[in-house]
């Protein structure tokens, strides 16, 4: 069973920035971490980044573009989520996840439907205040 730990949420200012990672371990063979989402109690789960598992192939939200990056450092398991310019909308739990599959393609970029991850972390809060 491949476990993601989410880490370096916390409380922000408007404006400034912190930097998620989301560790892998288990069979991570094909399950790397490869997309953040995120989460309120007033909304569904929604997606914010992913990077193809192939190459380097990213794709953001709109409300997030020019302000976050995603990367990965399979070498070390790793998956990050670089936040700058944070805004109290951005205020939610984040949650790194992982997929399988048995389609080559599937690994070639960057998948942004939460329905097509297998795997998740318990979330890391951020909070931004204003």
């Amino acid at each position: 069973q491949v476990q993601l730990v989410e880490s370096g949420g916390g409380l922000a200012q408007a404006g400034a920035s912190l930097r998620l990672s989301c560790i892998a371990s288990g069979p991570t063979a094909n399950n790397y971490p490869t997309a953040w989402f995120r989460q309120t109690p007033e909304k569904e789960r929604e997606f914010v980044a992913a990077v193809s598992w192939v190459g380097n192939s990213t794709r953001y939200a709109d409300s997030v573009k020019g302000r976050f990056t995603i990367s990965k450092d399979y070498d070390k398991n790793t998956l990050f989520l670089e936040m700058n310019s944070l805004k109290p909308d951005d205020t939610a739990v984040y949650y790194c996840a992982a997929f399988s599959s048995g389609n080559y393609d599937d690994y070639r970029v960057p998948l942004v439907v939460a329905s097509r991850y297998k795997y998740w972390g318990q979330g890391t809060r951020v909070t931004v205040s204003s």
